[in-house]
Parts: structure tokens; C-alpha cells; sequence
């Protein structure tokens, strides 16, 4: 039996559960190796945990898991790349062992991320399926590096090898036990869980389709309602899916609440999903009700026809319409997110989304501004085409996060914004500088306070309950 070292770096707060650690040291433990987790989350020096870790063990393989490379947000355009290479540097000091780099946020940009963070090499894609195949090649002191989804540095050049995004139906049954869900709960106020994953949209600025594929591949809904009851027994009743879209395709998620109900688990929890405004139906959402969803995310990007079809969006207003009135009747709280300022934005279409969303009356509507440019998405070849460059925003940091701005609406945005919303608060924005509003979820004082305080669920849920108390 091997023992392999799995690290979460994500250091965020409120903090969130490292499920692909959890995932990974179960499909580890069922190839016969052992599972040694150090959660960096809870240590107030990373440094000295780090070195207290190793101390105590030799480890072969370390496993280190990027959950995001920045927060994603354009007012404050944070990098987490410089810390997680920092966490990879400190670990080189105290172990000999392999250390592989993973995660959703590696798989986005592998070989941005190789570059820099000086780990041997790095898993693109479902790690459950690579990383024990990596530590029974070194044990057998076999090469590795010809595994399907590995990055590495070879002479100052990044080599890898394609994915086989492989059917989840190999997965082993998840007990939820690896990590502290138990804790994560307490401090965080949910619990995350997947019924799928890949993504087949078009949306031109995602990269799910680049980490996790882009043919939907399902979990057995049998699988997933075992995995909740594991939650449920451990006291964890909120949850949020981590699907790109829980109703994709809409015969799986249908299947997957007829579990819930079968099994009675809406009675025990409370949970949130992802979901598109279409295929979407009453009945479904009432399906979705009585399996114990009570709020769905909605990511409409925005309310003008035009600017749906350039973010490759499939839908319409009338349908974000059709699926917020669903989720009103089935008694589901909905919130809408929006993504302001993408290519071709302008100041009717800033005005057309905004009055549509107060028409509609969501429960919470999410502004973003400025597209986060992820490499090898259709808006990067899009924006870096001639005339595109000019609504590029980065920062100083050769690892900050790139945002793309449309020129045209630059000089006024902001302040439109202000003038359109004015003191409607169901209206929350991606930006610390609004703490009252802010539901950029990365240092958000007043969600760990409502957590505290004894709130769950989904982050923008507890902040709208917290602001109506």
C-alpha cells in the first residue's frame, strides 16, 4: 500500500470543501493506496503546517489540487497562481516525492499553469482516473508522462497529452468521508455534489468544456443519492450542484430528482443547482421542489436577444421569462446572473438587460462586469483578432487574470449601471468595493458572518435572507 499525499490549497473564506480531493482520495483508497490529506484551509501558517505534514510521513506521490486560478472578478482581479506556486515550492523543501498539480483551475489553462508552478507534472481532466495509474507506474518505476491528460516541462517546453474523459460510471461509491464535510458545513454553509460532467454550449468565454470535456458524461443517480445520504448522515443537509447545468440533458435530471424522492432525501435537505433557462418547464421545476431543490442560479448573461447569440447562448428573454415564472409557481427562489461588457455590449442592450431583470422580479440578480478570457475559449481567439485587443484588462502580475471590457462602453458603464439599478438590492455585484452588495464569495466578510450566525445555502441565498432579517 501506498500512501500519496493530497493538498488543498484553496485557502478561501468562507471556505469550501475541497470535493475533488474527497473524490480523488476515494478512488486512491479503492485502488489500494492510501490517502494522507492536509487541508490548508484550517492552518494559519500554511508554511509551518506544510512542514509538520511531511515530517511525520513519506509520501511517493503528492497530489496538489488548484480549485481556481483567480476570483474571477474585474474590480479586483485576484490571482491565486502566485500563492499556489509558492504552497508547490514549500512542499519541494521537505519531500523527494512526485508532485502532480490538479484541479478544475489547473485543467482550465494546463499549460499557463505548468509554467509556473514548478510541480512535476500535472493531471488535465478527472484526476480519480490518472493519479493512481501515475502512482502504480512509479511504483513499478515505470514512466508516466505518456498517461492521457499529463502536463509537463520538458527542456523548457510544456508537453501534454489529450484527456480520455472517461465514463463516470467507473467512479467508486463516494462515502464523503475523506475531507472535513462536517466542518466545511459549519464554516461554509453548504456542501457541493455532481450528477455530471462536461459541458456540448458554445458559450464563447467558458472553459468548462476545456477542464472537463465537452460530451456530457452522467453519474448514476443511484450513485449520486448515496453520496447525499453519506452527507446527511454526517449532518450536512444544504448542498449546491457542481454541474456546468443540472438540467443538461433534462432526462438525467429528471432521474436524478425521481432518486431524491424515492428516497425521501427531500425531506432531510435543502439544495441549489445550476441550471439553463431552457429545456425548463413547470413541471420540472415543481419535480425539482418536491426532490428538495429550493433555488436555482440561473446564468442568463443578459436580457438582450443580440447579445445572447454573440455569447453563443441558446436561448431567449422569453424563455429566461418562461423559466423564472416556472420556478415562481413551484415555489423556488431563483437568482439570474449577468455578465456585462462582453463584445458588442452596448448601452441599449446594458438597458434592455436591466430593465428585463426588474420585469422579472428575481429573487437576486448577480452583475458582473468585464468577461474573464480563459485560454483557448472562442472569445480569446475573438479578442486577440485584429481590432480586438483594445478591450483587453490585466494587471502587473505576469499571473493575474485577463478580463476582456468592449471599449464602447467603458467611458459610462459603471455609472449607467448606478442610474439603472439606484437602490434595488435584489441587484448584487461581483465587487468587494460594494460590501453590502458584494457577492464576489472570496473574503466576503458578511457572508462568513451570516454563516456564523447559523445561515445555509447557496451564498447568494444567504445573503439575500441575511439582508431581508
Amino acid at each position: 500500500m501506498t500512501t500519496v499525499a493530497l493538498i488543498n490549497t484553496n485557502l478561501i473564506k468562507p471556505p469550501i470543501a475541497p470535493i475533488g480531493l474527497d473524490y480523488i482520495a476515494e478512488a486512491l483508497a479503492s485502488a489500494g493506496h492510501q490517502p494522507s490529506l492536509l487541508d490548508l484551509c484550517w492552518e494559519e501558517d500554511w508554511r509551518a503546517a506544510i512542514a509538520r505534514f511531511f515530517d511525520k510521513a513519506q509520501f511517493t506521490v503528492v497530489g496538489v489540487t488548484l480549485r481556481n486560478t483567480d476570483d474571477c472578478a474585474f474590480p479586483s482581479r485576484q490571482s491565486f497562481l502566485l500563492e499556489f506556486t509558492e504552497i508547490i515550492k514549500t512542499i519541494r523543501l521537505h519531500t523527494d516525492a512526485t508532485i502532480i498539480a490538479g484541479g478544475v483551475g489547473f485543467s482550465v489553462m494546463p499549460e499557463q499553469v505548468m509554467r509556473s508552478c514548478g510541480a512535476d507534472g500535472g493531471v488535465w481532466g478527472d484526476g480519480e482516473f490518472v493519479l493512481p495509474k501515475i502512482v502504480n507506474r512509479i511504483n513499478s518505476k515505470q514512466d508516466w508522462h505518456d498517461l492521457p491528460g499529463i502536463v509537463f516541462l520538458h527542456n523548457g517546453d510544456v508537453q501534454r497529452y489529450p484527456p480520455e474523459f472517461q465514463s463516470l460510471d467507473g467512479l467508486p461509491p463516494m462515502s464523503r468521508t475523506w475531507a472535513d464535510n462536517r466542518r466545511y458545513f459549519s464554516e461554509g454553509g453548504q456542501a457541493g455534489f455532481e450528477t455530471k460532467r462536461g459541458c456540448p454550449n458554445a458559450c464563447i468565454y467558458c472553459a468548462d468544456p476545456l477542464a472537463k470535456g465537452k460530451s456530457i458524461r452522467l453519474r448514476p443517480p443511484k450513485a449520486v443519492a448515496e453520496e447525499m445520504n453519506n452527507l446527511i448522515a454526517q449532518n450536512v443537509d444544504h448542498f449546491h450542484t457542481c454541474d456546468s447545468e443540472f438540467n443538461l440533458p433534462l432526462s438525467h435530471a429528471i432521474d436524478v430528482c425521481k432518486e431524491f424522492i424515492k428516497l425521501r432525501l427531500g425531506e432531510k435537505m435543502r439544495w441549489y443547482a445550476y441550471c439553463s433557462p431552457i429545456p425548463f418547464s413547470k413541471e420540472f421545476a415543481k419535480l425539482m421542489r418536491l426532490a428538495g431543490c429550493v433555488g436555482i442560479n440561473f446564468g442568463v448573461d443578459s436580457g438582450d436577444a443580440d447579445m445572447l447569440k454573440r455569447l453563443g447562448r441558446n436561448f431567449t428573454p422569453e424563455e429566461i421569462s418562461d423559466a423564472v415564472q416556472a420556478c415562481r409557481e413551484a415555489d423556488i427562489t431563483v437568482m439570474l446572473d449577468l455578465l456585462l461588457g462582453a463584445p458588442g455590449e452596448s448601452r441599449e442592450s446594458i438597458c434592455r438587460t436591466v430593465d428585463l431583470m426588474k420585469n422579472l422580479k428575481p429573487d437576486r440578480v448577480g452583475v458582473t462586469v468585464g468577461a474573464r478570457v480563459y485560454p483557448g475559449t472562442a472569445l480569446e481567439k475573438l479578442v486577440m483578432s485584429e481590432g480586438g485587443k483594445g478591450g483587453l484588462i490585466g494587471t502587473d502580475d505576469p499571473l493575474g487574470a485577463t478580463f476582456f471590457l468592449e471599449p464602447a462602453v467603458v467611458p459610462f458603464i459603471f455609472q449607467l449601471l448606478d442610474d439603472l439599478i439606484k437602490d434595488d438590492r435584489r441587484f448584487l455585484f461581483f465587487d468587494p468595493s460594494r460590501p453590502d452588495r458584494n457577492y464576489n464569495y472570496n473574503a466576503n466578510e458578511l457572508l462568513v458572518k451570516a454563516i456564523h450566525e447559523g445561515y445555509r445555502g447557496a451564498y447568494w441565498d444567504i445573503l439575500r435572507r441575511y439582508d431581508e432579517t
